[in-house]
């Protein structure tokens, strides 16, 4: 996890991923290229990963569906020793997963020329190893931050270019897609710099917020959302909105690949103290998030040219989709990271991954199920020192759940011995919901033709109304007919 500073738009981000393998070509926007699925995997919290360790993440996540990481690098001295661990694991798989660099500028210094030598020596050192990802025979590289970065030039985009693109260290050898927190229309003046655009925050509905609420959603009862108010709330959730604004803009740098990188995320919780980190705030992932996201970007694909997901192992934010037990937890967050896998919208990840990709829905060939909640009801009043977090009157105290269905049949959800409802379930992609029940549970059962095929309860989850303090992570729960 990286500290996040205020930067532009609602103030706070993430890190990013990414990854691509020999020469597997990145396409711009167009239809009929080859499409690339990456994860965001921060190298920060990889201190004891052995190369071992490396390729179990990067078996996982080539098995769901992903075909590289973006390896987020900070200012850490393992950097170059977990970088050369995870380029060995890739290389000795031999599997065609690709790894490039997040270089995390709000970790590296960039003030001056020789901070940006060191980026360039991390950089050429990984550039033609063949784990890394190229496109048009030069390695892809990306960045979290870097707008405020001059490397000892008058401005930032002369910083950019002297020292890091055109530099004869790296000239013609990089693919630079960065992620600067900056006004897209501001990008016209990287001409030189930016060979394409991440938009890291894109996975999320940054537009929401509870104080926008009134004027963004007019007439809803954040405590009582009815058909209506969900209408209006699946306009924002995974809107393709600052999606297009990027696009266009990134058209208005000269000489650009146009390379555009989109961002899918499943979920946004953190709560860090002022005595930490100092974040406490949420992101509305409500609304099947997850899944509208990525259906959005399949709608899309033809202005997309990646998808990096956020994240693989971001665990103080709680937008993992990798294991929960595997590298090292932020101090503090195992309050709300222990116990609560995500590897849930890790199994959803292959079917939506390889439709983006292909352009096709895959044949279903096992049902799934996945449910996900919250541990206790949004208003909530712990004796949390920390205090609630930001923008929590966004979330619905709902169970969520998606069904991937080789064919039709019925689904009942309950939270409680008394509350329960029956859908019916049609072959493909199913997004359904139901109240949470104080003291309850989450269960769904699948049908067809009078057998259950899915009958899933898991243990350790209960919608506690009294909790001990703040947590709004989701326990994600899975399960499949095979």
């Amino acid at each position: 996890m990286h500290l996040r500073s205020a930067l532009y738009s609602l103030g706070l981000l993430a890190s990013a991923a990414f990854v691509n393998a020999a020469p597997l070509k990145t396409p711009r926007q167009s239809s009929g290229v080859p499409k690339v699925v990456v994860a965001h995997h921060i190298v920060g919290l990889t201190a004891a990963f052995t190369v071992d360790d490396w390729t179990s993440d990067i078996q996982l996540a080539q098995a769901n569906g992903i075909d590289g990481f973006a390896l987020n690098v900070g200012n850490d001295p393992f950097t170059n020793q977990q970088a050369q661990n995870a380029y060995q694991a890739a290389e000795q798989l031999n599997s065609n997963f690709k790894l490039f660099f997040s270089l995390d500028m709000s970790s590296f210094p960039c003030t001056t020329p020789d901070d940006a030598t060191t980026l360039r020596n991390l950089v050429t050192q990984f550039a033609s190893r063949p784990a890394q990802l190229q496109v048009d025979g030069k390695a892809f590289v990306s960045t979290f931050a870097g707008e405020s970065c001059t490397f000892g030039s008058g401005d930032v985009p002369s910083g950019w270019r002297s020292q890091f693109t055109q530099h004869p260290d790296t000239s013609g050898k990089i693919h630079f897609v960065p992620s600067f927190f900056v006004d897209p229309a501001t990008f016209n003046t990287f001409t030189g710099v930016m060979d394409g655009d991440f938009n890291f925050n894109s996975g999320w509905p940054l537009t929401l917020s509870a104080a926008q609420a009134p004027q963004l959603l007019p007439g809803v009862d954040l405590n009582n959302i009815n058909a209506a108010g969900e209408a209006a709330l699946q306009k924002f959730i995974g809107s393709f909105d600052t999606d297009n604004q990027h696009i266009t803009q990134l058209a208005t740098v000269q000489g650009s690949a146009q390379t555009y990188m989109a961002a899918v995320a499943p979920w946004f919780f953190t709560h860090f103290g002022a005595d930490t980190f100092n974040k406490n705030f949420v992101f509305d992932g409500d609304e099947h998030l997850w899944v509208a996201r990525w259906e959005n970007l399949i709608a899309n694909r033809d202005k997309v040219s990646l998808v990096e997901i956020v994240t693989w192992n971001d665990f103080g934010e709680s937008h993992y989709i990798g294991p929960n037990n595997h590298g090292q937890l932020p101090p503090g967050s195992e309050a709300w990271v222990n116990g609560f896998d995500h590897q849930g919208f890790l199994d959803l990840t292959n079917y939506f991954a390889t439709q983006f990709k292909t352009g096709q829905a895959p044949a279903i060939t096992k049902d799934q199920l996945v449910m996900w909640a919250r541990p206790h009801p949004k208003n909530a009043t712990p004796n949390d020192p920390v205090g609630a977090p930001k923008d929590f009157q966004l979330f619905q105290d709902k169970l969520w759940a998606v069904v991937l269905a080789m064919a039709d049949g019925s689904l009942t959800l309950a939270t409680s011995d008394t509350t329960s409802q029956t859908f019916d379930i049609k072959q493909g992609v199913n997004k359904l919901s139901l109240d949470l029940t104080p003291g309850g549970f989450m269960h769904g059962t699948l049908t067809r033709n009078n057998q259950t095929v899915i009958d899933l309860k898991p243990d350790g989850y209960t919608f506690d109304p009294n909790p001990p303090a703040f947590n709004y992570n989701a326990f994600v729960a899975s399960a499949s007919s095979q």
